[in-house]
């Protein structure tokens, strides 16, 4: 699994993909965080908190996520390397992990470079230091979540098809149902037992920094559910 996970990442940084990931979910932050005015702006908020980028990054995930994902197996099927893949002496659950903590490892590398905002913020309350750091950890957990459970929806996304595009896109479906689908029809059917099944609901509560075990057991569900469906689809080929 370990060298499935080496080549990810080499591979990702040996092209542009890991660079751009990197780079386009940093400036798009940055610019609706910093410099364009509207609802997303710190500086226009008026509050030393990070509120507007917890609410924003998921909204960039579901875009950026299955674009680094939509390769995984995809690639490999056109290529035809999947099949030299499997006749390696691993199981298909490592090679499945493998490729999902390549990407996953990814991500969390473009998210480190957001601590420097906590640190902003907390330069920038009056006075210094008036940062709810509990809520900023709370949703920082819950946005690693997130990203697991992402992750695992483009991996699996990647097995549907051998166009990187079609991955793409059905992941993209996939994501957006899960976090706000669920939610629409909570509306339309006026159910709390439905809107508990969308990830929105479990990310909200995680980011008012009450680490309850329902929302980590609801995220950790959806994650091993796409990795067990993964390995499913590669069991078929």
């Amino acid at each position: 699994m370990l060298a499935i996970l080496k080549k990810e990442i080499n591979s990702f940084f040996a092209s542009p993909i890991g660079y751009l990931v990197i780079a386009i979910f940093l400036l798009l932050n940055g610019l609706f965080l910093w410099v364009f005015k509207g609802e997303f702006n710190i500086l226009d908020n008026g509050f030393a908190d990070l509120s507007t980028f917890f609410l924003l990054a998921p909204w960039i995930l579901i875009f950026l996520i299955p674009a680094v994902t939509m390769r995984s197996f995809s690639d490999e099927k056109k290529q035809g390397t999947l099949e030299l893949l499997l006749t390696k002496p691993i199981s298909k659950l490592q090679l499945v992990l493998g490729k999902y903590f390549g990407a996953f490892v990814l991500i969390l590398i473009a998210l480190l470079p957001t601590l420097l905002y906590v640190y902003t913020v907390y330069q920038l309350g009056n006075p210094t230091g008036n940062l709810d750091f509990g809520s900023t950890l709370g949703s920082y957990f819950g946005l690693l979540f997130l990203v697991a459970a992402y992750t695992a929806i483009g991996v699996y996304s990647s097995t549907i098809s051998d166009n990187q595009i079609v991955a793409f896109i059905v992941a993209v479906f996939l994501c957006l149902f899960f976090y706000i689908g669920f939610e629409g029809v909570a509306d339309i059917t006026s159910s709390n037992l439905v809107e508990q099944l969308g990830m929105n609901a479990h990310y909200k509560s995680m980011s008012r920094g009450v680490l309850d075990t329902r929302d980590i057991i609801y995220f950790l569900s959806v994650t091993v559910l796409f990795i067990v469906l993964t390995k499913f689809n590669i069991k078929k080929q």
